[in-house]
């Protein structure tokens, strides 16, 4: 299997404040060697739209890859948003990797959405088969409980051909998806045990439905920083407990560089193979972060 390291860029109000200061990461990650830049979809949050940010990087940059991580797609118009994503592959010449979700459990971004979380799932389960159809087809009819399509069309088409989906979620209910619709699955606050025990569960299903998963498209976002206070170390102790109750702080983020090269290493052995590594907290001076970040794990990327 070929490992991949990306990035990932959520809240990060200092960087997003400077003029051109995200122009410059885009441009340290290019050259440095990462694989891939990605964006969290959090409307209540002080951070850039995924579709916005992708749109950036394409035109900053020339090799690197992006995604959303991941985009929430109950309450979106399937229509639009697959337009939208073609277009992006288009004009990146095929550097675009959508990675879709129902959204976190909160409140305020469920509002954001206007789709009820008992409706998520439905909403994706029939949204994600018609924009597949959408990229492949030249006309479409649909008709469906949400959705209701006659000669629908969407130009031009990705380059990517097909334009491969991975999902997110870590519930049985959306392994069980992954399997059945998913070309891959991109965990988060997660532990080798747990994707262990996903990787099993998203390949009985895609057997069940008659498909397979590749299995090099098993990714992990791993949460990391390199020097945590008391404070910082209080917050990330209260998000694992949150996502992971079962786990220990230790398991899920990295607290070192040289931990995230462990960490790695112990995902790769259970199967895992692209990674994106998050920031915990925004860094003080981000090209002196991604320097040292990447002296020690990319040797790991094949």
């Amino acid at each position: 299997m070929k490992i991949r390291i990306g990035y990932g860029i959520g809240a990060a109000p200092r960087l997003l404040a400077e003029t051109d200061a995200l122009g410059r990461v885009v441009d340290d990650l290019d050259r440095l060697g990462f694989d891939s830049l990605w964006f969290p979809e959090r409307v209540n949050s002080p951070q850039l739209d995924p579709i916005v940010a992708m749109a950036y990087v394409a035109g900053r940059s020339e090799r690197l890859k992006f995604g959303p991580a991941v985009s929430v797609i109950p309450g979106r118009n399937p229509v639009l948003m697959a337009k939208a994503l073609a277009s992006l592959d288009r004009v990146s010449g095929g550097r675009c990797h959508p990675a879709f979700g129902l959204g976190i459990a909160n409140t305020a971004e469920h509002q954001a959405f206007g789709v009820d979380r008992s409706e998520r799932a439905p909403w994706l389960n029939e949204a994600m088969p018609l924009m597949r159809r959408l990229w492949a087809e030249d006309s479409v009819d649909h008709e469906g409980e949400r959705f209701s399509l006659s000669g629908a069309s969407v130009l031009p088409k990705p380059v990517q051909d097909p334009f491969e989906v991975w999902l997110g979620g870590q519930a049985p209910s959306e392994l069980r998806r992954t399997g059945r619709l998913g070309d891959g699955w991109l965990a988060s606050f997660t532990t080798p045990h747990h994707v262990t025990e996903g990787i099993t569960v998203i390949e009985e299903a895609a057997a069940d439905a008659g498909r397979h998963i590749d299995p090099g498209h098993y990714g992990v976002l791993i949460p990391y920083t390199p020097s945590p206070d008391a404070a910082l170390l209080a917050r990330i102790s209260e998000r694992v407990l949150v996502r992971r109750p079962e786990a220990q702080v230790e398991e899920v983020v990295a607290t070192s560089h040289q931990r995230l090269v462990e960490m790695i290493n112990d995902f790769v052995d259970v199967g895992a193979s692209k990674f994106v590594l998050f920031p915990f907290a925004e860094p003080d001076n981000w090209n002196r972060e991604l320097e040292a970040l990447a002296e020690t794990v990319l040797p790991l990327q094949t």
